[in-house]
């Protein structure tokens, strides 16, 4: 096992600072270098990337390598555009400063801190660290001890491809984390919850540390008439069941027209037989839940409203069947907090502007769902509703397209990332105006004895 002593954290921090400050991180050649890198050493480490997946959530290798090693396809994203993305940008300036120019600098923040998650732990490391990376940093990761396997895979490969005066990587449980929060960085990656994102933000409050918190929330899916069924269902079940529901920007409930309720459930019964069989137990292409606590936490939910498809667990192997509950009312316990789970309550209703109104009356969620092929109904629930992205007629896929940022709004989180999204992220924008010793009019210099009226008549 490659981890590290907590009680040199500080010295760690420390010896970042000081290779920060050589000046190395800020060639664009290191970067690309760092990022071919890293790229290199997951190729390298793909079996046991895969391994370690299925230990820890029982991942099927197609949903790890489309999930999880498909980050690959990030790196080369960043490699591409690095160059653009490290030039300094022109800005305009207005008539009266004609004898200026004014330029916007790209330069990286310093020591940074990635604290990951456990649902797709290895994913959501390499993903901000690509951004990290690319904008010249320094970093420390904190992989999630939930997913021990993972953890350990991504500590031996940055030990073995890393200095850890550049990139280094912490283990542990909440000692870990605790020590890392009480030390001071120029930035904080965090995706997890939000009762712990809460606890991280305060932590970055005492050295005005700013943060990127990715979180989550209930994502609502609205399912209309004007659909092709089959799609559609198939469409949700892949978005819901995919990692056993431990996604964050998973479908968390439906919101389903009245009209086509009954032949949604019929649609997604069927498609979940095709999918994973009679008995998805048996299936090797479901996932497990995380752990104990996360399994408990679950099987709680299912007392809620009626189960009418799955329902059936396994406690010794911490099993829950794709299931899809109705009659659930909004006061139960599985529609006041993020599911997070193989878990989906059908929620009828009789006008959009129902749903619109459900949606509107909690917090803002992650992403938010569309299924219709009415444009103007489109166009009203973009207008109509804040989320921190928006997929019309699929989901989940909007994740995997390095040009839009992904981030959340409100209690789903602060900031966002992919692509040049993340770039930015992990930069400071340093605005640099230029003046010129051709000419220096006297209207700014004292005394300023008649030169009022001139200057009311330049602000109009």
């Amino acid at each position: 096992m490659i981890t590290t002593e907590l009680s040199n954290i500080g010295d760690i921090i420390q010896n970042q600072r000081e290779f920060f400050q050589t000046g190395k991180t800020k060639d664009v050649t290191f970067r690309i270098e760092q990022l071919k890198n890293l790229k290199q050493a997951i190729i390298e480490y793909k079996q046991s990337i895969v391994e370690a997946l299925q230990r820890d959530l029982h991942k099927p290798e197609l949903e790890t390598y489309i999930t999880e090693i498909g980050v690959i396809k990030e790196i080369d994203y960043a490699i591409k555009h690095i160059n653009s993305w490290t030039k300094p940008k022109k800005a305009a300036v207005s008539l009266d400063f004609f004898s200026y120019s004014a330029r916007i600098y790209p330069e990286p923040l310093g020591v940074v801190l990635i604290i990951g998650p456990w649902n797709y732990p290895f994913q959501l490391i390499i993903s901000p660290l690509i951004g990290a990376i690319a904008a010249g940093n320094c970093a420390i990761i904190k992989p999630s001890e939930i997913a021990f396997y993972t953890s350990h895979i991504i500590a031996e490969i940055v030990a073995k491809h890393f200095d850890p005066a550049y990139i280094a990587v912490v283990e542990g449980g909440v000692e870990a984390s605790q020590k890392l929060l009480a030390e001071k960085f120029d930035h904080i990656f965090f995706t997890g919850g939000t009762a712990v994102g809460k606890i991280i933000m305060a932590a970055a409050a005492k050295y005005l540390t700013p943060v990127t918190l990715e979180l989550g929330g209930k994502s609502p899916c609205i399912v209309d008439t004007d659909i092709n069924l089959e799609h559609t269902v198939r469409r949700i079940a892949w978005g819901k069941f995919i990692n056993a529901g431990q996604t964050c920007i998973a479908p968390d409930y439906l919101l389903v027209d009245k009209k086509i309720k009954k032949d949604l459930i019929a649609g997604l019964e069927k498609c979940l037989k095709e999918f994973y069989g009679d008995n998805p137990a048996n299936s090797p292409d479901y996932a497990r839940i995380i752990s104990q606590k996360h399994f408990d936490r679950l099987v709680n939910f299912l007392e809620d409203g009626e189960v009418i498809i799955g329902g059936k667990t396994k406690p010794s192997e911490r099993y829950i069947a794709p299931t899809v509950i109705d009659n659930v009312s909004l006061e139960d316990s599985i529609m006041q907090e993020e599911i997070f789970g193989p878990i989906l309550p059908i929620i009828e209703y009789t006008e959009v502007s129902e749903a619109i109104a459900l949606i509107n009356s909690r917090p803002k969620p992650l992403a938010l769902y569309l299924f219709s092929q009415n444009k103007n109904l489109q166009k009203r629930v973009l207008q109509e509703t804040s989320s921190g992205g928006v997929c019309i007629n699929d989901t989940v896929m909007q994740v995997g397209v390095s040009s839009l940022p992904f981030g959340g709004v409100g209690d789903s989180g602060t900031g966002n990332y992919h692509g040049k999204a993340s770039f930015d992220t992990f930069s400071h924008n340093k605005s640099v105006l230029k003046n010129s010793f051709w000419l220096d009019l006297k209207w700014r210099y004292a005394p300023y004895q008649g030169k009022l009226p001139l200057i009311k008549k330049l602000l109009g």
